[in-house]
């Protein structure tokens, strides 16, 4: 569990957060249809991200029965990408929708609603004491939980290096990890950060195979 504004919340090792006295299920940057966006770029990667993506998303949903899910923006890799959607995903989009809310939050990678997707789209939510938008704020906000910077964390022990993605906290907000198969992290020492969190005086929960593994943000590193 971790805490935001005084709110608890079950940091999953999906990557997706979820509060249990809303049964709300949150997700950041599903990127869907990056690797389609690449190839359209002539970077060939494998066509199955989206794919990857929304099993693991599946999974999730099947075991926390969400009565809504906030995807915090980024869901696709640019604004074209819900229409280069296989049937076959649209499907799985759709049947991921049935009997629960589903919410879009703009992202900058697609600020444009996509068509025919189902859900309602947004440009932040406000659930008190929380809001929930894509791009973090500047220093000082209070119960925020955003996505966008994709975090990761390095931490060193024995001798040995361990990346991760992470979901970086100071209990006041929090950022969560990037959902989607193709996307990368950024580390956490990185500046884009220091707009977020007050120096290194903040928490990485590095996600591992079977449990977080949680350390001072200012005992990772580059």
């Amino acid at each position: 569990m971790v805490s935001v504004a005084g709110v608890s919340l079950v940091a999953d090792l999906s990557g997706a957060l979820y509060r249990p006295e809303r049964r709300m299920l949150l997700v950041a940057d599903l990127h869907l249809e990056k690797g389609s966006a690449c190839a359209l770029r002539g970077a060939l990667l494998p066509p199955f991200d989206t794919a990857e993506t929304l099993e693991r998303l599946a999974w999730v949903v099947a075991y926390y029965d969400p009565a809504v899910v906030v995807a915090l923006g980024d869901s696709f890799h640019d604004t074209a990408g819900a229409e280069r959607l296989t049937p076959e995903d649209r499907a799985q989009l759709a049947s991921l929708q049935r009997g629960r809310d589903w919410v879009w939050i703009a992202g900058n990678h697609d600020p444009v609603p996509g068509r025919d997707l189902g859900g309602t789209f947004t440009r932040e939510v406000r659930d008190e004491p929380l809001v929930l938008r894509h791009e973090p704020a500047g220093l000082g906000t209070t119960g925020e939980i955003a996505g966008h910077l994709h975090p990761c964390a390095r931490v060193v022990q024995r001798g040995r290096s361990l990346t991760r993605r992470c979901f970086a906290t100071d209990g006041r907000r929090l950022v969560m990890p990037a959902f989607g198969a193709f996307t990368g992290g950024l580390n956490i020492r990185h500046a884009a950060f220091a707009t977020v969190f007050d120096g290194a005086e903040f928490t990485a929960h590095l996600i591992g195979d079977s449990k977080l593994f949680t350390f001072p943000a200012s005992r990772c590193v580059e």
